[in-house]
């Protein structure tokens, strides 16, 4: 049911206008180009789309333009998160999921709840959801690291098929991986550990820096999920500055300046983030000029 999610999601970032509208042939040329690069699926209205700078309306048409230009060529993921379970409950009975395969939904931020409150709050989700969920755990934005315990706990639960795990302690990612369900899937929220995490017996990537090299990346899970890590290994480590660069001013600024020197939109932002410095563009430029 959930298999589509094993190998390489991208979680697309807006390209915007100057004017902070959003540039829909800019959208169009990312999602084009993620097709063509053999990508397994798209995630929409994920951090990396600066979703919370989105209005209900921009989501809404943002959404339905990535569904048109999709086409049903690749499943579709879509973000619905946030730190009010019950704005996620109205959220998903209001939104039209019919042309979405999974739900991706973020450990709650800010107020920083217990693991008992998070594993409520997922199961109340869990209880809710027409599609199936992946949670997402980030701890570096939400203030709040949900344990490997906890995960696994909501691992037995009916809907939720998955974690996008993001934590950066990559003993926890084992400690996951070594004692989950047979058929859940942890899926690597941290570009620079998918291939370590998919070796350990993982099952592919959410990535940032794939949509700016979807073949390079989809084709390192790929075999890095056949058991081919020699040839797997040698695509991450020539892949290994960029993935430093992508991430050292944050994201999205990394891989919309990617994107932007690549040709397939402009890296303009909103508010209160803004684009990378001159300093860095410049160590990007080097990088895709010389890659290869």
């Amino acid at each position: 049911m959930s298999g589509f999610l094993r190998g390489t999601g991208v979680a697309l970032a807006t390209p915007f206008n100057e004017d902070g509208s959003i540039d829909y042939p800019g959208v169009t040329s990312l999602v084009d180009f993620c097709v063509k690069g053999n990508i397994e699926y798209l995630v929409v209205l994920g951090t990396t789309a600066e979703s919370v700078t989105l209005s209900k309306k921009d989501k809404v048409e943002l959404v339905n333009h990535i569904i048109k230009v999709n086409n049903k060529r690749l499943p579709l993921v879509i973000g619905i998160g946030g730190n009010n379970t019950q704005s996620i409950l109205d959220e998903m009975k209001d939104t039209d999921l019919s042309d979405f395969d999974a739900i991706l939904s973020v450990v709650p931020m800010y107020n920083k709840p217990t693991q008992e409150g998070i594993y409520q709050h997922y199961k109340t989700i869990n209880d809710n959801a027409p599609l199936p969920v992946l949670l997402y755990n980030v701890p570096s934005r939400t203030g709040t690291n949900m344990t490997a315990e906890t995960t696994l706990r909501l691992a037995k639960l009916e809907n939720i098929v998955g974690i996008k795990e993001a934590v950066g302690d990559f003993t926890q990612v084992l400690k996951i991986i070594k004692n989950k369900p047979q058929d859940f899937l942890v899926i690597s929220g941290d570009d620079a550990l998918a291939l370590p995490a998919v070796a350990a017996g993982g099952d592919g990537v959410i990535s940032v820096v794939g949509q700016g090299f979807p073949e390079e990346f989809s084709e390192m899970i790929r075999l890095g999920l056949a058991g081919q890590t020699q040839k797997a290994f040698a695509i991450l480590y020539s892949l290994l500055p960029v993935l430093d660069y992508a991430f050292e001013e944050g994201n999205p600024a990394g891989i919309k300046n990617i994107l932007k020197i690549k040709g397939i939109c402009d890296d303009y932002l909103r508010l209160p983030l803004v684009s990378v410095s001159k300093e860095l563009e410049e160590k990007i430029k080097k990088f895709i000029e010389n890659y290869k």
